[in-house]
């Protein structure tokens, strides 16, 4: 009886301590350039991918590592992800990113992202329609934002494809990169929300039957009545506004639109790039 007891109190000390070394195992760190911060099991890495599992699970999630800036590895070695000045990327980055040659005092106009706040669909027509927009308007003014050259549309966004980079990922991108791949020291980003509500009414028109008198006949007239249905669609905008210098954020601005019609983000634009540092009245 004794034996069975001390085997019985070595197991449950046995079990304890491997719990208690499987709790206090110590985990990865994957931080990503957005900051979010995942604490994981790091499983595989390659030149494109990062291969990981969730603390108590199996299942193995792949991550691109053009959204990684550093791991943290357990054993307390860090891997940065950053892109080097030469072009290329620091061993484990996803693509080499050639950088353009840089030209000084020219602005880029970054795409814009155009995005329903409800749904969170975002719309790549608007995005263009509104970059282009902002690009006309500096290019208007280019007697008042002297010394700065806007730099021509299709090269910056020729520049963006080949790094991957559109409307959708635009936000992901730090600012440093982005001065890298497209060569400017200067940069104008925007970013367009809003929600739609409806209003109807409704107008009916007509008349009621009448009995009138003709000859001592009654004469009967039938009923009739048109109605008119209207439907007004608003929008809410939210439009958000910053610029870049060296990556440093000189301006940064966030406007409402005074009425709710679906061009009514283009006066905010207007207002608010009128009113930034490298705007100068002449």
């Amino acid at each position: 009886m004794k034996i069975r007891k001390i085997i019985a109190v070595v197991l449950m000390l046995f079990v304890s301590v491997f719990g208690f070394a499987q709790g206090g195992k110590k985990l990865d760190k994957i931080i990503k350039r957005d900051y979010t911060i995942i604490e994981c099991t790091i499983a595989k890495m390659s030149d494109q991918t990062v291969e990981y599992s969730m603390p108590g699970e199996t299942l193995q999630i792949s991550l691109d590592v053009s959204q990684i800036a550093r791991i943290d590895f357990a054993s307390g070695r860090s891997q940065t992800f950053d892109i080097s000045p030469g072009g290329t990327s620091q061993p484990g980055s996803s693509q080499s990113i050639t950088a353009a040659e840089m030209k000084p005092n020219t602005i880029a106009v970054l795409p814009v992202p155009y995005v329903n706040s409800d749904t969170q669909q975002g719309s790549e027509d608007m995005a263009k329609f509104a970059q282009n927009d902002m690009y006309n308007k500096l290019l208007d003014k280019s007697a008042n934002i002297f010394p700065l050259t806007v730099q021509d549309l299709r090269t910056t966004n020729s520049l963006l494809h080949k790094a991957g980079i559109d409307h959708t990922n635009i936000d992901e991108t730090p600012i440093a990169d982005l001065e890298k791949i497209l060569g400017v020291d200067n940069i104008l980003a925007a970013k367009i929300s809003y929600t739609m509500s409806t209003s109807s009414t409704a107008s009916t028109y007509g008349s009621g039957s009448t009995t009138v008198s003709n000859n001592d006949k009654k004469i009967k007239s039938n009923d009739y009545s048109t109605t008119t249905a209207n439907t007004q669609i608003y929008y809410y905008y939210n439009v958000y506004f910053d610029m870049y210098k060296n990556t440093n954020k000189i301006y940064s601005q966030t406007r409402k639109p005074f009425l709710n019609l679906k061009d009514s983000w283009i006066d905010s634009i207007t207002y608010l790039l009128k009113r930034s540092p490298i705007y100068t009245k002449k």
